[in-house]
């Protein structure tokens, strides 16, 4: 079962509470987040005391099984222009007007979170009836573009989906695209082992065909399977 949630810009501070019933409870002070989204290092060490927990709790999520957060007010898509991996100019809210999209900021020397989301993404995606794969929009933006140049990001695509659409540009273009989803990210760095990382919010937002608003957010515990259910609504417009 998913619950809705209100968001707000003001914030990046508040957590979300443990839930039960296999629900995905907003704490009250959440409704000041910026969607309440994670920001995480993928492949990086961890939190301080080197566990696998987020390096910053933005937010975390209630349900491990409920990875889905149905926006009361709708997040209007940014005014985004960046280079995808032809090298040419891509303005995301003409390129993907009217259709259903999904978009995820995320970087290619990921080895676990981003390859995982977008995989996922994919399997549902082949799921559905040609024509429908035809109508959705899958947005790759990188919050690593030093190393994610576009061949790099076109070669890395090809191996998940071929369809999906890879962007990279100026770091503080993409920054400043993100937080206007209410997603944190930071300039990648080096690990204490020496490993470049990038911290970035994990969350995919679906932005609806009839409105362009991003209305439903998915937490980095959706599965294929939570995808394939779920498509069929979002390229229609639905809440899922």
């Amino acid at each position: 079962m998913r619950t809705k949630s209100s968001k707000s810009n003001t914030s990046n501070n508040s957590t979300l509470s443990r839930g039960t019933g296999g629900r995905r409870t907003l704490a009250a002070v959440a409704l000041l987040a910026a969607s309440a989204l994670t920001l995480t290092a993928c492949g990086g060490d961890g939190d301080s005391e080197g566990g696998k927990k987020p390096v910053v709790d933005v937010s975390t999520g209630a349900d491990s099984g409920k990875v889905a957060t149905v926006l009361d007010k709708e997040f209007e898509k940014p005014d985004l222009v960046l280079t995808d991996t032809h090298g040419k100019k891509y303005d995301l809210r003409e390129e993907t007007k009217g259709r259903p999209t999904l978009v995820y900021f995320g970087y290619t020397h990921c080895p676990d979170i981003c390859p995982l989301t977008m995989n996922n993404i994919a399997v549902a995606k082949k799921a559905l009836p040609k024509a429908e794969q035809d109508k959705l929009k899958v947005v790759f933006v990188t919050t690593d573009p030093k190393r994610d140049t576009p061949a790099e990001l076109g070669k890395w695509l090809k191996g998940v989906d071929r369809d999906f659409t890879g962007l990279t540009g100026e770091f503080a273009t993409i920054q400043a695209g993100a937080r206007q989803l209410g997603i944190s990210i930071e300039p990648p760095k080096k690990d204490k082992n020496g490993k470049i990382v990038s911290m970035h919010g994990t969350k995919v937002i679906a932005f609806s065909p009839k409105t362009d608003g991003g209305y439903v957010l998915y937490g980095e515990g959706a599965t294929a399977a939570d995808y394939t259910k779920d498509l069929p609504k979002l390229i229609k417009g639905e809440t899922p």
